[in-house]
């Protein structure tokens, strides 16, 4: 599971360097490939370990290709995906294309979600984190999914 919220740099050749702690676990069960591709709603990156990454595409592929909708999600998922290999010293060399898409600049910020990393830009960060948190504070308990209700912290 990937889990924090990490401050990394992105240097002058668009690479970050991964987290030791998370380093280790995608070296052991993924050879150190991850696949980064856009997310859809945000300004931001997602990086799955390849192995998680496959089966997500696998579901993808299966979606009726008659569906505008589902075609959508296919182009942007599947057609922005793209498959990077750690170098020696953790580092992940990211595409120019995504680096521009996620507005990733010198400081970023690498989120875990589970099974998945998102990569943001600092600063866009910060103001969608903050605008996240005033919201949650005026959120209406009826207004959360019946799953998150019954959730006990």
């Amino acid at each position: 599971m990937f889990r924090g919220v990490n401050g990394v740099n992105v240097d002058a050749k668009g690479r970050i360097v991964m987290p030791t702690r998370y380093r280790d676990r995608l070296l052991s069960e993924n050879r150190g490939f991850v696949v980064l591709t856009i997310d859809t709603e945000e300004r931001c990156l997602l990086v799955y370990p390849l192995a998680a990454w496959e089966e997500i595409e696998n579901k993808l592929a299966i979606l009726p290709s008659f569906n505008s909708a589902a075609r959508r999600i296919q182009r942007l998922l599947i057609g922005h995906a793209t498959e990077v290999e750690m170098d020696g010293q953790g580092r992940l060399l990211l595409p120019p294309l995504l680096r521009e898409y996620a507005s990733l600049s010198k400081h970023a910020m690498l989120v875990g979600q589970g099974k998945k990393l998102e990569l943001w830009d600092e600063a866009h960060w910060d103001v969608r984190r903050k605008e996240w948190l005033e919201k949650e504070a005026d959120t209406d308990v009826a207004e959360l999914p019946e799953d998150v209700r019954n959730l006990s912290l």
